[in-house]
């Protein structure tokens, strides 16, 4: 076993999932970080599970890339297979995979795009919970660990259309329902809200509509801000009172006293875009 937190970040060839594997290496992390990606070209936008991987180390951590596609359930218990193998624990998961349709931001009504939309249904919400079971499952003995889904102001808005929407929403859900279920074991689970994040996706758009999107980049979050989060969120003692919780990040970040990494405290957009949905105590089994 070694002597460092893990982590395993999904789907962090590129964006989010590779901002935050990155952090929680500047925080010291051994960070298993799957994708489908291996090498440049494999996908339209830059970005491999290697190079993420390499960066983590870079920052201090170490970065453990692991090929997954996680719409193969074989594939994810592989992960967490070779996870209890190598590590015998794990300490953060971030369920950040999902599949982003190419049509998902096109300005037209549902029924007009792709319904290939709806794969992030599939690789998204489902595999967020797949990969939660068996993160469950090495969690709860060792009594510790966090649980915690990537999403977005777009389970309370309208955000890029219903399938968006309910996946997001539904990551928030799953969220508190597992946090009733992990409870009595020591084990959370929350939902974080990231802002609009620099990634590779974001910066062609800023290239392409600099105009559209003039300042828009110097408020936009690194991806990294979170994954520092999360291991402050790991070793906040009231944890378990926060469990169950979506938490939008930027706010966490005032409350722990974390500024993004270009010194800048990230905005809410609560005012704006809305506040996390309320779920009530009431319990039907």
């Amino acid at each position: 076993m070694t002597g460092s937190r893990i982590a395993l970040v999904t789907g962090a060839s590129r964006g989010a999932g590779k901002g935050v594997a990155i952090g929680l290496g500047m925080c010291g992390y051994t960070v298993y970080v799957t994708g489908r990606s291996e090498q440049e070209g494999d996908a339209p936008l830059p970005g491999t599970i290697h190079q993420t991987a390499r960066e983590i180390d870079a920052a201090g951590g170490r970065g453990i890339a692991v090929h997954c596609d996680h719409a193969d359930d074989a594939q994810v218990a592989a992960v967490f297979d070779r996870v209890r193998e190598e590590s015998g624990r794990l300490d953060i998961l971030f369920n950040n995979v999902a599949f982003i349709h190419d049509e998902l931001v096109l300005p037209a009504g549902f029924w007009e795009k792709s319904p290939g939309i709806a794969r992030i249904l599939d690789v998204g919400l489902r595999s967020a919970f797949i990969a939660s079971w068996h993160a469950a499952h090495l969690m709860v003995p060792a009594r510790s660990g966090l649980i915690a889904m990537g999403s977005s102001f777009g389970a309370a808005c309208y955000m890029h259309g219903p399938a968006y929407g309910a996946q997001k929403a539904g990551l928030d859900k799953m969220a508190w329902d597992m946090s009733f279920d992990l409870r009595e074991h020591g084990v959370a689970a929350v939902s974080v809200w990231l802002g609009p994040l620099l990634t590779e996706r974001t910066e062609k758009v800023f290239a392409e509509h600099a105009e559209q999107y003039a300042g828009f980049a110097d408020l936009a979050e690194n991806p990294r801000f979170t994954g520092l989060l999360l291991d402050r969120l790991l070793q906040d003692p009231e944890l378990m009172q926060k469990s169950g919780r979506t938490l939008i990040g930027a706010e966490l970040g005032v409350e722990y006293g974390i500024t993004d990494l270009n010194g800048r405290q990230p905005p809410s957009y609560r005012e704006s875009l809305g506040s996390p949905l309320h779920f009530t105590d009431a319990i039907v089994r």
